[in-house]
């Protein structure tokens, strides 16, 4: 679809302007969507930097066996981009990438796309008031500004477990699944039971001869209401989309109850979230009905504090005889199977890793990747030494004309394609006014930056993660300091209400002396939609 980077080498202070007005890091759902709001603002002079062979970020890194949405399809979707084709209520990973696939085409994005594009650095130029982005190739692209859309899960996470390069045997990651190893005739086993496991591991079951999955935190899992969409349905969708409209906003207004509410307001009204994991114990019930296996699989900590996930099949899957499900803890890999700490071993033949990512809000993407903006302001260090901010989840202080997706508190609501809506209008209003006043620099205030965490802060004390029933949980909603940094503690309503209406005054333009930039034109209207929003704000 897109070509590889190509970045001619320039003397260095030959250039007079960046390669590029913005550059976009990463092809999955914040980057597109990012690159669709630029262009619906006027602003085409922008390239997309993906490290992968093709678009789609975690739809294309995930293709093992039944991935699928975990929330249903008519809330997974931009909502300027509405699809009535869905098949199913849980999409199926294939549909969600050819879905992505024609918001490339539709949008044009092919021209912007550079593949096999992987960024190692980002480093500020105060002196040239632009982005040094340096790739694996060893060349560099540069841009006045940089959004970064990488996405909450950054690098695959190997388990930190005694032995595990010495496996003789087949060791293959989710996020890089082997299509072409046979699982029959296999003893495999499985490590980690999160989201992945759920969708996995029933899958696993039927193709190898035995399968044993290692259970370190259960897992709370809901019946999944999926089947397929009536083709009348579908037909209903297509011609009245307003129809579609108001069903979104019903599902979305479902689920954002029953994941959200019940994680933000949790601790607010305790009683109530005892009905949601009321609700999964009674499911557990119906699909095992062995006590001891039961007692293994239901959570030791309260319903909301970890993502649940939905399926049919997963509580099922452990009552069949070629299935065991163990809780000891692993003591080390060897070179033919696994030992826990009770002293068995387990011979295998292949080893799958369901053990999750890397986040991008821990200082460990960025020792390897280095963010360096103004003033020695490292981003590692940052988030190694610093509770984590950023205004709106969007930007940071210290980090002129730098744009991020997924920031400090940003995800909120039903989708995520909420939380990169929200973005998109923060970001594409804050560089459209920095080019209309011709400014070479815009940093959002520190004060503003400061008071929206003061805001998120004492939301997040208020959150069921803070509370007794989650001490146990070991959730990545809560980061290394302690704060509720992974999801933001309000409602969908409030941060994209917030995403229309934040004053310009909190942020601080500047032209830097001998330096007056290029202003690019933008639309007028948008302008002028941008001042009356300041105006009302």
């Amino acid at each position: 679809m897109a070509r590889k980077a190509k970045v001619v080498r320039e003397a260095s202070g030959a250039k007079t302007q960046p390669d590029h007005l913005v550059a976009i890091i990463g092809a999955g759902f914040g980057g597109l969507g990012v690159g669709i709001g630029l262009k619906r603002a006027g602003i085409g002079d922008f390239v997309i930097l993906e490290r992968a062979p093709g678009v789609g970020g975690t739809w294309l890194a995930n293709s093992y066996p039944d991935v699928a949405v975990d929330v249903p399809g008519i809330v997974y979707q931009f909502s300027f981009e509405k699809n009535p084709d869905w098949s199913r209520t849980f999409p199926k990973g294939a549909e969600v990438r050819q879905y992505i696939e024609r918001l490339v085409g539709k949008y044009g994005l092919e021209a912007h796309l550079r593949f096999d594009s992987d960024v190692t650095s980002r480093e500020w130029d105060e002196e040239k008031q632009w982005w040094r982005l340096r790739l694996a190739t060893g060349d560099e692209v540069t841009a006045k500004y940089v959004v970064t859309a990488l996405g909450a899960f950054v690098e695959p996470r190997l388990p930190d477990i005694e032995g595990l390069d010495k496996f003789q045997g087949k060791v293959i990651q989710t996020q890089v699944w082997d299509h072409d190893y046979d699982f029959a005739g296999k003893r495999a086993a499985v490590i980690g039971t999160g989201a992945t496991s759920v969708q996995l591991v029933p899958q696993l079951a039927r193709m190898a001869a035995h399968l044993d999955v290692y259970q370190r935190r259960a897992i709370w899992v809901f019946a999944k209401p999926d089947f397929a969409i009536p083709r009348m349905v579908r037909t209903a969708f297509r011609v009245l989309p307003v129809l579609q409209s108001v069903v979104r906003g019903l599902v979305a207004g479902a689920v954002e109850v029953g994941l959200v509410g019940v994680t933000v307001y949790g601790k607010q009204i305790a009683p109530l979230t005892l009905i949601p994991a009321w609700a999964c114990r009674a499911f557990l019930f119906t699909q095992v009905r062995d006590g001891e296996l039961r007692k293994k699989l239901t959570p030791g900590y309260g319903f909301g504090c970890k993502r649940p996930s939905v399926s049919n099949l997963y509580y099922k899957t452990y009552t069949r005889p070629d299935v065991d499900l163990v809780t000891d803890p692993i003591a080390r890999v060897t070179e033919t199977g696994i030992e826990t700490r009770d002293g068995v071993h387990r011979d295998i033949d292949v080893l799958v890793l369901a053990t999750g990512f890397e986040m991008s809000q821990s200082p460990d993407p960025y020792r390897r990747r280095p963010v360096r903006g103004r003033d020695g302001f490292d981003l590692a260090d940052f988030y190694e030494h610093n509770r984590a901010r950023a205004y709106e989840g969007v930007c940071m202080p210290q980090l002129p004309n730098h744009f991020m997706v997924f920031g400090p508190f940003a995800w909120s609501g039903s989708s995520w394609h909420v939380m990169v809506e929200n973005a998109i209008r923060i970001i594409t209003r804050v560089i459209g006014e920095a080019e209309r006043r011709g400014a070479t620099s815009v940093a959002v205030s520190t004060e503003a930056t400061d008071r929206f965490f003061d805001f998120i802060s004492e939301r997040g004390k208020a959150t069921l993660m803070h509370g007794k029933s989650c001490v146990d949980a070991n959730s990545y909603y809560i980061d290394k300091h302690g704060d509720f940094g992974f999801l933001r503690p309000t409602t969908a309503y409030q941060s994209t209400r917030a995403s229309k209406n934040f004053p310009l005054s909190d942020f601080e333009f500047a032209a830097a002396p001998g330096n007056p930039g290029a202003p690019l034109p933008v639309p007028a209207g948008v302008l002028s939609a941008d001042l009356n929003q300041e105006a009302r704000s």
